[in-house]
């Protein structure tokens, strides 16, 4: 995402945990930096400044959709969400002697992982205008009520026409209830809605999805969304091998050195550094790079440290970062990364997610390696 800087002096109080001072930018052509050295401050005006799609999607629209013919509910949903763009954008008029005014759209996308959704959410966003619009994760919308409080968010969120909510979860029960709250206060308001979330392949096959909890969840919400099941294979999977053999380390950094706006840290350093940072000030991390190298990867046994991984893959794909991985013995690909008993557990549907993006830009940081060798 392209962001506005963030400032240096003038930031607020530090978020917990979290270090206080300005990203440095890399030199051309000299020393590769490290972004466990990297200090990001982040004031509270651009967490609301950065709810914009993410660059990865600057460019997506209902037209560069392509729906798979093999599952029509792609094309039904394209067409769902442009006749809620129309709605929004141009309301329908209230009726003779002030007649209630029409209910908000309000619309939640359902489906597999790498189906399209938040190219749908984004186009949706693009089709009412990003001036009156936000977009974020559901991550970032809690990150933003921790820094300005639950009614400046309110507040600020209600000048906008749509709310886009990507990757709703319902892992921890105080941020579901918060959110709950939010998107009531926003739809009393006359904030249109729109949100997505993953159905995991097992549940998909046993014709179960996160609907179904998204709905029992939101209560008193949930007779206000309309629920639009998108089908579907990840798309970013289709063409891409997503747990290829990890690089040898020896050209992990030969393609790095020297090379603007990448960065070079050992595994565990960087896992060290993300738990001292706010992982709303993750994107700020990214400010200015270009490209990932990580070496000495291995599988993570630490939920927490793994979590907050989960949230730096899902920033650097939204900028489309690519990510050189060199790994020890017992990391032998993508899928290694987390243990089976996390991709079995609550947050499973995190870890997928990250491993069909991580998957993405691994291929991309393989294709650098070859070009620099």
């Amino acid at each position: 995402m392209t962001a506005p800087a963030s400032g240096g002096s003038s930031a607020p109080a530090a978020l917990p945990g979290t270090a206080r001072a300005s990203a440095s930018s890399p030199t051309p052509g000299g020393p590769v930096r490290a972004l466990a050295d990297v200090r990001p401050s982040v004031p509270p005006a651009r967490l609301l400044a950065d709810l914009v799609p993410p660059r990865h999607f600057a460019d997506a629209r209902f037209s560069t959709y392509r729906a798979n013919a093999a599952y029509p509910s792609q094309a039904r949903t394209v067409a769902r969400l442009e006749e809620v763009a129309t709605a929004v954008v141009k309301p329908a008029r209230k009726g003779l002697f002030g007649a209630r005014k029409q209910t908000a759209p309000a619309v939640y996308m359902d489906g597999g992982f790498g189906v399209g959704k938040t190219h749908l959410l984004t186009s949706l966003a693009h089709a009412v205008g990003l001036d009156v619009s936000a977009y974020g994760t559901f991550v970032e919308y809690t990150n933003l009520v921790g820094a300005l409080g639950f009614r400046a968010t309110v507040d600020a969120l209600a000048t906008k026409k749509l709310v886009c909510i990507d990757e709703f979860e319902l892992d921890d029960p105080g941020d579901t209830v918060l959110m709950s709250r939010l998107l009531r206060e926003l739809a009393d308001r006359g904030v249109a809605l729109a949100a997505t979330s993953n159905t995991l392949p097992e549940a998909l096959g046993e014709g179960r999805f996160a609907a179904e909890d998204f709905l029992r969840e939101i209560q008193a919400l949930a007779a206000r969304f309309e629920v639009l099941r998108v089908d579907g294979e990840d798309y970013r999977h289709r063409a891409v091998v997503t747990d290829s053999a990890p690089l040898p380390e020896a050209d992990v950094r030969a393609a790095v050195t020297g090379r603007p706006g990448a960065t070079l840290d050992v595994f565990d350093d960087l896992l060290a550094h993300l738990s001292q940072v706010h992982p709303s000030r993750y994107r700020a991390l990214l400010d200015g790079v270009e490209v990932v190298a990580l070496t000495g990867v291995h599988p993570v046994t630490e939920q927490s440290a793994a979590l907050r991984l989960v949230v730096l893959v899902d920033r650097l794909y939204d900028r489309d970062v690519p990510v050189l991985l060199a790994g020890t013995d017992a990391y032998t690909g993508e899928r290694s990364l987390f243990t089976e008993e996390m991709l079995r557990g609550g947050y499973r549907k995190k870890y997928y997610r990250a491993l069909s993006r991580l998957g993405a830009l691994a291929e991309d940081g393989r294709t650098v390696a070859r070009g620099a060798a």
